[in-house]
């Protein structure tokens, strides 16, 4: 469901798929090759959260721009049941499952946050870094390896949200 708040109007490139299960309201950009799945809610009624290209916001996550915009980076992916509250997310980032982001945290490029963990208000996690636990700590920098699996996990949700949308899902 695509909804309008006042003047606050999705905007969502052609390419970009967004589940009909999913609730989008406000001032939120999608950009190219992006996709939201069921259950996803992105609300931007007070602030604007602006997505990149081949990122996606998967089943059950919550995306909220309520202290502050919410900018997300190119090839990211927010994996199932996480909590969106943070102002940014770098690109090429991979958000753990049931990840909690607080209120204006923010992670750089090239990084890992684990699942179940919890960013705090205000943190920031660096450039190319692995961070787990509640509250999170940088554990370590991020091998190629790592990066490669970020890419390709982001590339696969280009592919499947392509298929849904020949579909017509």
């Amino acid at each position: 469901m695509i909804r309008e708040l006042g003047e606050r109007k999705p905007k969502i490139a052609e390419s970009a798929f967004v589940s009909e299960a999913a609730y989008v309201v406000g001032d939120v950009e999608i950009g190219e090759n992006s996709s939201v799945w069921p259950g996803a809610v992105l609300r931007a009624d007070q602030f604007r959260i602006q997505i990149g290209s081949d990122s996606n916001i998967q089943d059950n996550c919550v995306v909220h721009a309520g202290f502050s915009d919410v900018a997300i980076g190119n090839h990211v992916t927010i994996a199932h049941g996480s909590m969106i509250h943070c102002a940014r997310i770098g690109n090429q980032v991979l958000i753990g499952m049931h990840a909690v982001l607080n209120n204006q945290s923010e992670i750089d490029d090239f990084c890992m946050i684990g699942a179940y963990s919890m960013v705090r208000d205000h943190f920031k996690v660096p450039t190319r870094s692995l961070a787990i636990g509640i509250p999170v700590r940088v554990v370590r920098a991020l091998n190629d390896q790592e990066l490669e699996r970020i890419l390709s996990g982001s590339n696969f949700y280009v592919e499947l949200a392509k298929e849904f949308k020949k579909f017509g899902l």
